[in-house]
């Protein structure tokens, strides 16, 4: 489970995080990432997961296995980062997408400067 600190939790930060942010998607993720220095310290992580993908219990359990996988990652983001993590399509294992789509998104904010 992420930290209090770690969760994304307003309306306002899901939408302007998907609106306004940087996206990296493959066949059954979107990752939403927004760096910007208003933005509190700890990097902070939503999850949105439709009712197209299963029932409460099967989106529960998908929503617990890409915390998990995020719990391991988050502290990669620098400082003031915002991530949205969109679920496309059901999948037994989301591990290899949601860890290459975030080293994908850390990449992409080094390279813009997001570090220093």
């Amino acid at each position: 489970m992420l930290s209090a600190k770690n969760r994304l939790r307003t309306s306002s930060d899901f939408s302007r995080t998907t609106k306004t942010g940087h996206r990296a998607s493959s066949q059954q993720l979107v990752l939403y990432f927004l760096h910007h220095a208003d933005l509190p310290v700890e990097p902070q992580l939503g999850l949105i997961i439709s009712k197209s993908i299963g029932n409460s219990v099967t989106r529960h359990s998908v929503a617990r296995q890409l915390r998990h996988i995020a719990r391991q990652h988050i502290s990669t983001f620098p400082p003031h980062t915002q991530v949205v993590v969109r679920v496309l399509k059901k999948s037994e294992s989301y591990t290899e997408d949601l860890t290459g789509l975030m080293a994908k998104a850390v990449k992409r904010l080094t390279e813009t400067g997001a570090n220093k």
